[in-house]
């Protein structure tokens, strides 16, 4: 039997509310099994490119990033957040390690061809981007990595890449190990059919019902790449995906999702 895994991907509001991020750092804390959090970068690089003159571009939930957009979430990302995770996981006990994905090589992503749309510095991610031995080692340590959105292509060129898709990646790569559980967390206690009821939760999801709920239009924006990441995951060998509430991860009011 495959020992346990629970990786989890925290953004969104939860990253731009010191409050919020320091509970589920103490909720996370308290998980026993071996674990991994992977973290996106919440509002204040957007807010930072603002300051500083520069437009954030957003199409379906995902970021372009030109040279100079780049340069600045790497500093926020890889620096400012993933720092300041890292030690609040370090002052509860759990033995962090900050990582991007050029850390060891340990996430090598390559740079996503131009179709319809230049995406710019983005990096795509395949099975064989983990390096899932290094991480394993890492957790047998008695580690629990951190994973922000930064990696590399391994000719020197640093990438952005979607945190849902790293977390996804990372769960597919681990659960040849590990019986992995994904939980996606954020603001939310999962999938709603109202945007402004919290307490509308779609309790479960298969492949049929996200078809009709993008459809309908139910599933938008920044909830498309967290869905279609989940059911790749799925797809892939991870046992479980969830979607909740990242200060109610031990509540039974979430989003969880199947393949059929």
């Amino acid at each position: 039997m495959k020992p346990e895994l629970r990786i989890f991907k925290i953004g969104g509001g939860i990253i731009d509310s010191e409050a919020d991020l320091l509970e589920f750092v103490r909720l996370f804390s308290k998980i026993r099994e071996p674990k991994i959090l992977v973290h996106g970068g919440g509002k204040g690089a957007s807010e930072m490119m603002k300051n500083l003159g520069i437009a954030p571009r957003m199409i379906n939930g995902r970021r372009i990033t030109d040279a100079a957009t780049l340069d600045l979430v790497t500093m926020f990302y890889a620096g400012k957040t993933n720092k300041q995770i890292v030690v609040a996981l370090q002052s509860h006990g759990v033995n962090a390690l900050g990582l991007s994905g050029a850390d060891g090589n340990v996430i090598q992503a390559v740079k996503r061809p131009v179709r319809d749309i230049d995406y710019g510095f983005v990096g795509d991610l395949s099975e064989a981007s983990v390096n899932t031995e290094l991480v394993h080692q890492f957790l047998t340590l008695g580690l629990t990595p951190v994973f922000c959105p930064i990696n590399h292509d391994g000719h020197g060129q640093l990438l952005n890449t979607n945190a849902d898709t790293i977390a996804a990646s990372v769960a597919k790569a681990l659960s040849k190990k590990y019986a992995v559980a994904l939980h996606f967390c954020f603001e939310k206690r999962g999938v709603l059919t109202d945007i402004n009821d919290d307490d509308s939760v779609i309790m479960k999801i298969n492949l049929a019902d996200y078809a009709e709920l993008k459809e309908s239009g139910i599933i938008a924006d920044g909830m498309l790449p967290k869905l279609e990441n989940a059911f790749d995951a799925l797809q892939f060998g991870v046992d479980k995906v969830i979607i909740e509430h990242a200060l109610h991860i031990n509540e039974d009011l979430k989003t969880t999702l199947w393949l059929n």
